[in-house]
């Protein structure tokens, strides 16, 4: 009896916790590691090894599911993870669950790898494979004596794999996972065909910091959505985390399986943290009552700083602080004996520094002309190469011609290929699904003899009338298969012409890569076409040839069959006739449908582009305050370091007369402006980075055009604060190096002074202050020709970007205009015809009329695609997102002739709706512009084409 209530009790744990195992006892993967946003996050997502992570981990984790019930699931994990490169993460994972008296355990490799598409996007794989062992533990079986059932008990080893991708931008995540998409029994070398724990898992995340002050200052918000969809179930979870840099975390989510969970988190060291969950479980399975969740880990920190990182700089509850120590300074009379007696030296030493600096400048001058004439040498390199261009231009377009030619033949040669590839495979597919057809009609028929032959005997006419019904029925049904597939293969056709009919208008910022995707998907479409015609022909024919074959053999065999599967090909094609008709109607209901969704989509890409160029700024303004707290936080380090550094050299000496405590005043005076005169240094350095660094874009920039590869032209940066800042740096620096010099000497003088004392030549304080004035003189004299070199660089950087800004106005010249004027007319043309008219009028405060034109006249020369003549502009943009925004407006308020042209000059577009030959006839126009909301800036521009 006891025998048989423990039997039912396994079945039961068995179907209640793990009903993913079939009957052979093999078990899915599903680790129960939900709610936490710290650790052991790639069991989550495969990428989240990679995605905002800056350190490695080691982690200990136990959770105790349903606590209140005896051997309820059990689960321990251990893992090493986190980010090992600037592009690459991995992890590692050990596993063990208990489900009663079943027994998982195994491993988990993880890999994620990025790919930066540009500064704020990024775009990481990962991969997950599991290796892992499931079947009964007997030793956990109890039973009062031995039972040979026991002793066949199955053991599974499995192998699964769960693929994932993450696209992430400055703040937030996208991503998807397919869980078990891959899971393969080791023992039956067999694949698990229906297993209830495979499914699709899509996420949001959102990384953030809070603008608080004091103990939640630069604290992180992070919070992520998840949905994952199985085969018989949805499952919705939210997970939300505020992370105190103090050392403090708290963790809210909710699962609608699940429950709801909360947890605490805390950084007792740097490196060594606690986190503790808990969930709590709700509706249906609220009387399995709360599950616990600890982790112990350990936080190897990294000394790289990597970027699309999420940690900042991390603390723990318990920190050190060194002490203080008193300075002595000198009196005033020392002070002045000191300065009378380090006068001559010090005159010396600014001769010194004097011919220094002029060495210096002698140098820099040398390599700024040395640079110059560089520069002079380039240009004129650059000017002979604009002339040869234009010597061979007709060459270089045959060329072109040539390339574009065999690059569209090599294009169609691969869309051949693939259309190839893909008719063959649509064949064997349709050859397969043909012969499966074909057996399964034959076995029908088959099915159908024996069943006549058996009623025969008793009703020969009524099983005829069965057989007859029969056949209709499955007509019928197999008709309607067809029809809806034919239905959803031409509304997946049409939805994918819609969507990249939409992708066309849309990619105004890349036109010439619209252009070589057009002509790709074109030779594609084209090559598709052919091959679906093609495969469509053969299939038909050898559907033709197996249905006359079988005619044939049924003709031969029996009449009766001939007779029964005409009537079913007559069935077949009135119900054909029947779905396409329905399906042609259904298809222009979603055409109709699809078209007033991607109007409103188009209103919605336009608000949410709004929204994104806001939270740009928004985000650009945060780093920049980012940026200042971290320069902060390195130059208190600084003082810090020196602090201590002076701290441990004071500890050394401590000298009892006057003359070694004037000496002392004067080394703390020196050590606390070595501070500032570092910091000054390195916000000189950073200066001189910034501009290195934007002469680097611009050139970047120049040298991709000159490749053939269009980029969007970098707007030229104001420099006017920069450089005020920069004056005030070097004006602040020049006199805390000579303050600080002056005490260098004053100190000196003091030695000096000091050893003519007699028994002092080699006593402690002397032989210590003889090191300390050598290290002062170099440090200083370091200084002094850091900052040399800071000016020479700033100097070659100014003379490369003034040249490199030549560069780009000269090859602005060349740009593609013709790609940018189809662009600009495809969208104007979109523009149009999709802008409803507003039904209150729009005020002038709502458009944007860009740059002022003034009441002069302004000439345009030598603008393309437009006739010479007087233009009355409305607006003038050099935006492309504001001048579309400017056209929907004026469309929408019911004036569809507006048009625009574009100066590449100057880089701006101007919009108009009226052209005139002569300069009375446009000022008379301008006159009687109206009261328009859209008229209230318009002005006169005169364009002179050669």
């Amino acid at each position: 009896m006891k025998t048989r209530l423990l039997i039912i009790l396994i079945t039961f744990c068995f179907i209640q916790i793990c009903f993913s195992q079939e009957d052979d006892g093999v078990v899915s993967l599903d680790l129960p590691i939900r709610n936490s946003l710290v650790f052991n996050r790639f069991a989550i997502n495969p990428t989240f090894s990679f995605v905002r992570e800056q350190n490695k981990y080691f982690s200990i984790t136990n959770k105790r599911e349903w606590v209140q019930f005896n051997d309820a699931p059990e689960t321990y994990f251990g893992t090493y993870s986190g980010r090992f490169a600037e592009n690459i993460g991995a992890g590692l994972a050990v596993f063990q669950q208990n489900y009663g008296v079943l027994t998982t355990f195994g491993g988990l490799l993880n890999f994620a790898y990025n790919a930066k598409l540009n500064t704020n996007s990024n775009l990481t794989f990962g991969l997950n494979v599991g290796a892992y062992k499931s079947g009964v533990n007997t030793a956990n079986v109890i039973t009062n004596f031995d039972d040979p059932s026991f002793q066949n008990v199955p053991s599974n080893l499995l192998l699964t794999v769960n693929p994932g991708i993450n696209y992430g931008t400055e703040f937030l995540d996208f991503g998807i996972s397919i869980n078990n998409i891959v899971l393969y029994n080791f023992e039956s070398s067999t694949l698990i065909q229906d297993d209830p724990r495979q499914g699709i898992q899509a996420h949001v995340m959102h990384t953030g910091y809070l603008s608080g002050r004091g103990f939640f200052e630069d604290t992180k918000v992070s919070a992520l959505l998840k949905s994952e969809f199985r085969k018989d179930e949805t499952i919705i979870s939210g997970l939300a985390m505020i992370n105190v840099p103090k050392g403090l975390w708290v963790q809210l989510g909710y699962n609608n399986v699940f429950g709801v969970s909360g947890g605490l988190g805390i950084n007792v060291t740097p490196n060594i943290a606690i986190e503790y969950n808990i969930e709590k479980a709700i509706g249906d399975m609220i009387d399995f009552g709360s599950s616990h969740n600890i982790t112990l880990a350990y936080r190897f920190k990294s000394n790289q700083n990597y970027n699309y990182s999420g940690d900042d700089d991390v603390s723990g509850l318990f920190s050190k602080k060194g002490p203080k120590r008193a300075v002595v300074k000198a009196s005033k009379v020392e002070l002045e004996e000191i300065r009378k007696r380090a006068a001559e030296r010090k005159t010396q030493t600014e001769l010194d520094i004097k011919a220094k600096e002029k060495a210096a400048v002698e140098a820099d001058a040398k390599e700024k002309l040395e640079t110059e004439e560089k520069a002079i040498k380039d240009a004129k390199e650059k000017t002979e190469q604009l002339e040869k261009q234009k010597a061979i231009e007709a060459a270089e377009a045959n060329a072109k011609i040539e390339e574009d030619k065999k690059a569209k033949l090599r294009e169609e040669t691969r869309a051949k290929i693939r259309a190839n590839q893909k008719a063959k495979r649509e064949a064997e597919a349709q050859a397969k699904l043909i012969a499966e057809q074909k057996a399964k009609e034959e076995a029908v028929a088959q099915a159908k003899q024996i069943a006549e032959q058996k009623a025969k005997d008793e009703a020969e006419a009524q099983a005829k009338l069965i057989a007859e019904q029969k056949a209709k029925d499955e007509a019928e049904a197999q008709a309607k298969r067809i029809a809806e597939q034919k239905a959803k293969d031409e509304a997946e056709a049409q939805a994918k012409q819609i969507a990249e009919q939409k992708a066309k208008d849309e990619a105004e910022a890349q036109a010439k890569r619209i252009t070589e995707q057009k002509a790709k998907d074109e030779a594609e479409a084209q090559a598709k076409q052919i091959a679906e015609q093609k495969a469509k022909d053969e299939a038909e024919a050898q559907a033709k040839q197996i249905a006359e074959q079988k005619a044939k053999d049924e003709a031969e065999a029996q009449a009766k069959q001939i007779a029964e599967q005409k009537a079913k090909d007559e069935a077949e094609a009135q119900a054909k006739q029947i779905a396409e008709q329905k399906a042609k109607d259904e298809a222009e209901a979603q055409a109709k449908q699809i078209a007033e969704q991607k109007a409103k989509e188009e209103a919605e890409a336009q608000a949410k582009r709004i929204a994104q160029q806001k939270a740009k700024e928004e985000a650009e303004a945060q780093a920049k305050l980012i940026a200042q707290q971290k320069a902060k936080d390195e130059a208190e380090k600084q003082t810090k370091l020196i602090v201590d550094q002076n701290t441990e050299e004071e500890s050394t000496v401590n000298p009892n007369d006057k003359l070694g405590k004037s000496m002392l005043s004067i080394e703390k005076e020196t050590d606390n402006s070595k501070i500032k005169q570092a910091e000054l240094l390195k916000q000189f350095d950073d200066i001189v980075e910034t501009k290195n660094k934007d002469l680097k874009d611009l050139k970047e920039e120049n040298d991709l055009s000159d490749q053939g590869i269009i980029v969007q032209p970098r707007p030229f940066k104001s420099v006017t604060a920069e450089n005020n800042a920069l004056r005030s740096i070097k004006s602040n620096l020049d006199e805390v190096i000579e303050a600080r010099t002056e005490k260098i000497e004053e100190l000196k003088a003091l030695y000096e002074k000091r050893t003519r004392i007699k028994n002092t030549e080699l006593d402690e304080v002397n032989l210590y202050y003889k090191k300390k004035i050598k290290r002062l003189s170099e440090e200083q004299l370091k200084a002094i020709d850091t900052r040399s070199k800071l000016v020479v660089k700033l100097e070659s950087i100014r003379a490369a970007t003034e040249f490199e800004k030549r560069r780009r106005i000269k090859r602005a010249v060349f740009d593609n205009e013709e790609d940018r004027y189809s662009q600009g007319r495809s969208r104007l043309r979109n523009i149009i015809k999709t802008t409803p008219l507003r039904k209150t009028p729009l005020k002038v405060e709502d458009f944007d009329f860009g740059e002022e034109q003034g009441n002069n006249i302004k000439i345009i020369k030598n603008v393309q695609y437009v006739e010479s003549g007087y233009y009355l502009v409305l607006a003038v943009h050099n935006n492309v997102e504001k001048r579309n925004d400017f056209l929907t407006k004026v469309v929408a308020s019911g004036r569809k002739d507006i048009d625009f042209f574009y100066d590449v000059g100057t880089s701006k577009y101007y919009i108009y709706y009226e052209k005139f030959s002569d300069i009375q006839a446009a000022t008379n126009a301008l006159k009687a512009k109206g009261n328009r909301s859209y008229n209230q800036k318009m002005s006169i521009v005169k364009i002179e084409n050669k």
